[in-house]
């Protein structure tokens, strides 16, 4: 039987054999009894602002339109977005087994903070444990089901949840989501190095805010300036699974409610990266 280490006490003669050192996934969460989730994907940034849940949202659609069964963790804890996007509104329901997560119209169960505080606008002003163990509690007590994908809406920089998140699930994979600015080389590598830290492997990088397409001529405008994607990418030795533009049609749909509608084609190259 392996033996444990305790903190007071760990050297490198003690922890030899301890389950901590040979099993890098010990702190791991149970999942939900009535939950069979094949593989969890998360999608990560450096910073905010770039778009995550709308990649995330995006993933979700395309797995969903393929006829795989999938489900959105937002983790976001403190900037919960997603059932916006999809339209979803009131609490969820629970019982003794769990909390059941809200479905959107085409068929993608969430949950999120947004569905269980008192209303929409309820701030949430918690310290980084109670965030993180509601991230947790997400993964132990909310009733998936049998999900192929479970995508889990990150939230952005390398505090307490996602490292909780990296800790307790069992995250097959990472997309990177950044966008074209001077920053983007010393953000992506934190995203990246995070996640090789955590022993996680990163499926791809996703560029938002890549230009806009002018209405009259057809010329794409770099707003944001010249992308530099393609080269960080193959520094790091990760694809680049796509370059999204500023897309009025899309931001339409999420300030609706109506994302169920998208499936973004821009990022298609995610389809091949996505775990077997």
């Amino acid at each position: 039987m392996a033996k444990e280490c305790s903190s007071t006490s760990c050297n490198k003669s003690s922890c030899e054999g301890c389950e901590h050192k040979n099993n890098p996934q010990s702190l791991q969460e149970a999942m939900n009894v009535f939950s069979e989730v094949k593989h969890v994907v998360g999608v990560v940034s450096g910073k905010g602002g770039v778009g995550k849940s709308f990649v995330t949202a995006s993933l979700a659609n395309r797995m969903a339109a393929k006829g795989f069964k999938v489900g959105i963790m937002d983790a976001d804890i403190t900037g919960p977005s997603i059932p916006k996007m999809y339209g979803l509104h009131g609490a969820a329901h629970a019982d003794d087994n769990g909390i059941y997560p809200m479905e959107t119209k085409n068929g993608i169960k969430v949950m999120s903070v947004n569905l269980v505080l008192p209303t929409e606008e309820t701030p949430v002003i918690w310290r980084g444990p109670i965030l993180a163990n509601m991230v947790k509690q997400f993964w132990t007590d909310v009733i998936w089901g049998d999900l192929d994908y479970l995508f889990v809406d990150m939230p952005p920089g390398t505090g307490d949840v996602p490292l909780t998140a990296f800790q307790s699930l069992p995250v097959d994979g990472v997309v990177i989501v950044t966008s074209p600015q001077d920053l983007v080389r010393m953000i992506v590598k934190k995203a990246f190095n995070m996640a090789e830290m955590m022993k996680v492997p990163v499926l791809g990088i996703v560029e938002n805010y890549s230009y806009v397409t002018c209405p009259d001529c057809g010329k794409q405008i770099k707003v944001f300036g010249e992308s530099h994607i393609d080269e960080i990418a193959a520094e790091l030795k990760v694809p680049v699974l796509g370059k999204m533009p500023i897309d009025k049609e899309y931001a339409s749909k999420a300030d609706a409610g109506t994302f169920d509608e998208i499936v973004n084609n821009y990022i298609e190259a995610a389809d091949g990266v996505m775990p077997q």
